[in-house]
């Protein structure tokens, strides 16, 4: 009996020949872009391979991992569930990736050791030699992320108060950080970006001179919402003898998609 595949984003994990499957693919760029790197055994020095202090996301499968920021599993090590991690700087791990090794099933970890948990992440690599087939794709629809943000600067002519002191540029200035400030924060740290911008802000406020018609004027930051450049996800619905299938895929997808006898994605 056959079970609709609900995404590709389900947690799997796999033994292959009675011995547990382990994995982790590092990328040179957030949200898993760029030059990637496959490790499937340990590694003491990612300096060997080209690749030490690069990674900055990173996909587990089968069992956990530690990585280490120095050679030789030393420094600051964390350890990674099966999963996709979009962003090592979330764990202060962004481009200081040294070294790797899996974590024995039965090993026990101090749950302070973990990275913040994981996104789901689907196997789709290929089973026992399990014989493959073509499904044909009925639907894409790509999925845009979140909005990036893009800050420029520009001249504002300022109108002087009397005596020559320009008090309001100062505050209109702390004001506009204050807020991009805020918009940048978040969690626990959202009263600091707050109070940084607003910093920041009142810098350039007080930053007046003259425009071309020997008006007063200041530098002024201004920011604006653009669309993501590219699509976070895929979102694809196939047909597998008569079975309608839906997966999430990083990639655009071509006129199929490969399965197994399941219907099940596979690579």
């Amino acid at each position: 009996m056959h079970t609709p595949f609900k995404t590709a984003l389900a947690i799997a994990t796999l033994a292959l020949a009675g011995q547990a499957f382990a994995q982790a693919t590092f990328y040179e760029n957030e949200n898993f872009q760029g030059r990637s790197f496959t490790s499937q055994n340990q590694i003491d020095n990612f300096q060997r391979y080209g690749f030490n202090d690069r990674a900055s996301s990173v996909v587990v499968l089968g069992q956990r991992q530690e990585v280490c920021e120095d050679s030789e599993f030393s420094g600051r090590c964390v350890v990674l569930r099966p999963g996709r991690y979009p962003s090592l700087a979330a764990m202060g791990l962004n481009d200081r990736v040294s070294s790797v090794r899996v974590v024995a099933g039965n090993r026990r970890v101090d749950d302070r050791r973990y990275a913040p948990p994981p996104e789901p992440v689907y196997d789709n690599r290929r089973r026992n030699n399990e014989r493959l087939y073509e499904a044909d794709v009925t639907s894409v629809r790509a999925v845009v992320g979140p909005p990036q943000q893009r800050c420029w600067m520009e001249k504002e002519e300022v109108q002087q108060q009397q005596g020559g002191a320009n008090i309001g540029g100062a505050v209109v200035g702390a004001l506009l950080g204050g807020v991009l400030g805020h918009q940048v924060g978040g969690g626990r740290g959202q009263d600091i970006a707050t109070a940084g911008g607003a910093v920041a802000g009142a810098a350039l406020g007080s930053q007046v001179g003259r425009n071309g018609g020997g008006q007063p004027a200041q530098n002024v930051q201004r920011c604006a919402n653009e669309p993501a450049a590219r699509p976070a996800y895929w979102d694809v619905t196939y047909n597998f003898r008569g079975q309608e299938h839906r997966i999430q895929m990083t990639t655009e997808p071509g006129r199929t998609v490969t399965v197994n006898r399941q219907g099940e994605p596979r690579v």
